[in-house]
């Protein structure tokens, strides 16, 4: 293959209800799919959404918080499992179309929840990365991975793997990455800041790769309507409450070649 159909789904999640997120998932990859695309792209923990609350809440750091307490709660028992029969659509629209799909979860082993990425491919198990170190206050939510999540599919077109988020900033998961080969990488943030914009297109020239860096849209009322969809908590809406109103992640999303140059790039609302 001398090109690739790639595609960034930049939008909404679902926040906390991760059953109706991986309806809203398989929606926008079958649309995806049915564009040409071969392999499709969606940001940091597009399952469960971003957990918005632990940067923009005040207070969720307290300790036993019982607003944080209850989110926590909500999302181990909303979470993935590495052969979870949710991801039935996901997995079947990669077996029918031969299309690779790279998603974020909250992913649950045990009694931990990890920041997960999970790449969907045809007719085998999923792919998955666990986020090595959680970023600053995720550490309240999130369980470290280890190294032997940093591995790539080798696809007809190459070898396609992902880091998330400040990963791209720890240099030797960079090297890991590096010496498997990718030709594809897919970058995962929450938002595809200025920096984190800088971090991606690095990657590309560093690696030699074509990078993929997905962000996210989502604001208050997103996760207001992920609650109510799981049933509910006074605790935890009150929490949420007290974030501001509006957009709080802005998408940002680009595609940058192995020279680092910018090749696509979105704006702040939903797009693909």
């Amino acid at each position: 293959m001398t090109s690739l159909h790639a595609v960034i789904v930049q939008a909404a999640p679902v926040p906390l209800a991760i059953s109706d997120g991986i309806v809203a998932a398989a929606r926008h990859a079958s649309r995806a799919i049915a564009d040409g695309a071969a392999l499709v792209a969606f940001g940091e923990t597009f399952l469960g959404g971003y957990p918005l609350w632990l940067d923009e809440a005040p207070g969720a750091a307290l300790w036993d918080h019982p607003g944080t307490r209850a989110l926590h709660r909500i999302l181990l028992e909303q979470a993935v499992t590495a052969d979870d029969a949710r991801f039935a659509p996901l997995q079947d629209l990669a077996d029918a179309s031969g299309a690779l799909i790279s998603i974020g979860a909250h992913e649950r082993r045990r009694s931990s929840l990890y920041n997960t990425q999970f790449l969907f491919r045809p007719h085998a198990a999923p792919l998955l990365h666990r986020k090595l170190v959680p970023t600053h206050g995720e550490r309240l939510l999130w369980a470290r991975g280890d190294g032997s999540t940093l591995d790539v599919h080798t696809a007809d077109w190459g070898a396609v793997g992902s880091l998330i988020c400040w990963e791209h900033w720890m240099p030797l998961a960079r090297a890991a990455m590096h010496n498997r080969g990718e030709a594809v990488h897919v970058a995962a943030w929450p938002t595809v800041r200025d920096t984190y914009a800088i971090a991606s297109r690095h990657y590309a020239f560093e690696g030699r790769c074509f990078v993929l860096a997905a962000g996210l849209i989502q604001d208050r009322a997103d996760v207001l309507d992920g609650l109510a969809r799981v049933g509910g908590d006074t605790d935890a809406e009150a929490l949420l409450r007290a974030m501001p109103d509006g957009t709080l992640n802005r998408g940002g999303s680009l595609i940058a070649g192995p020279d680092g140059a910018v090749l696509a790039q979105a704006g702040e609302g939903e797009e693909y």
